[in-house]
């Protein structure tokens, strides 16, 4: 089946001042549509190539757009308006934070620092691992999906078509504002429902 593009549960202007509305136009409606038609078209595509070295070019294209749409749309639900109430740590996820990291600040720090390092494009994870039943942070590259072991509580884009407009090249700048705009009961959500060994916890 085709994939279609997801609607946001907050206006394009609903993240500002940390995530401007231009930003969040461009980013949902232009780049996240790009992903969602090329996967679409790839697909169709590969239903009827005809040889090996086409159906791997395609694949290709699948991993890379279908990865751009999977990732982004756990993104928009990682995301909520400040006012809404969402945006502080709460619950089971909380306390493991702490005791993960010892501190709230410290535990966005880190992951601050881990993201930033990112050389090019990616994302910065928070995940529940699987196998170790213990939270940590993690990078991929481009728009690689998480391995099986791991289940997203909170994905942070690094891709300049996140940031750039507003902060520029200062990658420290977006990453110190995103904190105000994360959804952390969708990630409280997530955290539950990985620690209870559920599958579903990071579908769409």
């Amino acid at each position: 089946m085709p994939v279609t593009l997801p609607d946001l549960d907050y206006p394009h202007d609903g993240l500002e001042p940390y995530i401007s509305k231009e930003i969040m136009c461009l980013h949902h409606l232009k780049h996240h549509q790009a992903y969602v038609t090329a996967y679409n078209a790839a697909e169709e595509a590969l239903k009827k190539a005809c040889t090996p070295k086409e159906q791997i070019r395609l694949q290709a294209a699948i991993n890379f757009n279908g990865g751009g749409h999977i990732n982004h749309s756990l993104f928009w639900k990682n995301l909520a308006p400040k006012a809404s109430g969402k945006c502080e740590p709460c619950g089971g996820l909380k306390k493991a934070i702490v005791d993960g990291f010892g501190s709230v600040e410290n535990f966005k720090k880190e992951f601050n620092d881990t993201t930033i390092a990112i050389q090019g494009s990616g994302w910065g994870w928070l995940v529940y691992n699987n196998k170790t039943k213990q939270i940590e942070i993690t990078t991929t590259s481009n728009q690689d999906i998480l391995i099986a072991k791991y289940c997203p509580i909170i994905g942070v884009d690094i891709w300049e078509h996140a940031f750039y407009l507003q902060y520029k090249n200062v990658k420290k700048d977006y990453l110190d504002a995103i904190w105000n705009v994360i959804n952390f009961e969708e990630a409280e959500r997530r955290y539950q429902c990985a620690a209870s060994g559920k599958p579903e916890c990071g579908s769409l």
